[in-house]
């Protein structure tokens, strides 16, 4: 009998994971602050070479800044890289690589930036690591017999190390300042057509690597996640109410929030406000349209109307709150000039 509890238990479980899959979801655009609010707010910044930069770090990291947008419109302003070498050569001053606070003030005065932002490749490495695979081969047609045999393998590893530092001109000290390592892994075996890289090209992917992860928190972004539907009723409808919520539903699928949100209050109106199931829904439309508070105040009402704890609206309610304080932060950070 315990067995038998079990069994049912685990298909249970089984079908709830397979019905959350299969629900209806909506897919929703969040605006998030930069991880760095100092970087986000110094919008004209300068690059400097790094020192030992062979794989062109440095021009990596300026290109991914210049061609940071945000709605389309771009959210830093750079100081190309002939003015900066054009004023090194003015100052006659060397460029080091990772500069001190005090040269990187001098130098971002001198060429109008709000930041200046320099470092050095720290370390590259490359190991190869020899090893075998087993394999498998037919001896008939029937593959009744099989020999099993092994093969000699290089697994290669490449790393890098990078420094690098931002430094706030106006204030004269350092905004972030991080070192970065990353590293990947090839493999390639006598019996593959897989080419094992170069350690050039290997650095190449991991420089690409490094440069998109730091300027990543630079700047506010939107990130995008989905957001499950409530699909049956939660009380008793009439036939004409359950058609509302299948055809809102349906609207929603195409993306038709305007249509879906006049069935859904409509709903709302005729169930007394009673329906959890309507409010809800309403609010991931609010969401999804990006008015917070609205989808807040829905997310509220559909809490309030539920006897039992829902899954959906519990995670609404944990998530709304922190959605605004992220997006308040964002728009602080866009909005300082």
């Amino acid at each position: 009998m315990r067995n038998v509890s079990r069994s049912l238990l685990l298909v249970s479980g089984i079908a709830a994971v397979l019905m959350t899959g299969c629900a209806q979801k909506v897919k929703v655009k969040a605006l998030e602050p930069a991880e760095i609010e100092r970087a986000a707010v110094t919008k004209t910044i300068a690059v400097s070479e790094f020192k030992s930069d062979s794989v062109g770090l440095s021009q990596k990291i300026e290109a991914k800044i210049s061609a940071t947008k945000l709605d389309n419109t771009p959210y830093f302003t750079t100081v190309s890289r002939s003015d900066l070498d054009r004023v090194l050569k003015e100052q006659r001053m060397q460029n080091s690589g990772l500069m001190d606070e005090d040269k990187a003030v001098e130098i971002g005065k001198l060429i109008g930036a709000q930041a200046l932002i320099s470092g050095a490749i720290s370390s590259t490495s490359m190991q190869d690591n020899s090893y075998r695979e087993s394999r498998r081969k037919c001896l008939d047609k029937k593959c009744k017999r099989v020999q099993e045999y092994t093969v000699p393998c290089t697994k290669r590893t490449i790393a890098m190390g990078a420094q690098i530092k931002m430094v706030d001109v106006a204030k004269g000290d350092i905004i972030h300042g991080s070192t970065m390592q990353e590293s990947a892994d090839w493999a390639h075996c006598s019996d593959d057509s897989r080419a094992l890289p170069a350690k050039a090209d290997g650095l190449e992917k991991l420089s690409n690597v490094i440069a998109d992860k730091f300027v990543y928190k630079l700047a506010p972004h939107y990130v995008y996640y989905y957001v499950v539907l409530l699909e049956d009723p939660d009380l008793e409808y009439s036939d004409a109410q359950k058609k509302n919520l299948e055809v809102a539903l349906e609207f929603i699928k195409h993306n038709r929030y305007d249509r879906a949100e006049k069935l859904l209050a409509d709903l709302m109106e005729t169930t007394g406000g009673k329906s959890y199931v309507a409010a809800y829904n309403l609010g991931v439309i609010k969401e999804a349209q990006g008015q917070l508070s609205e989808a807040k105040d829905l997310y509220k009402m559909a809490d309030e109307l539920t006897v039992e704890p829902v899954e959906e609206i519990n995670n609404a309610i944990n998530r709304i709150d922190q959605a605004i304080e992220k997006r308040d932060r964002a728009l602080k950070q866009i909005a300082v000039k």
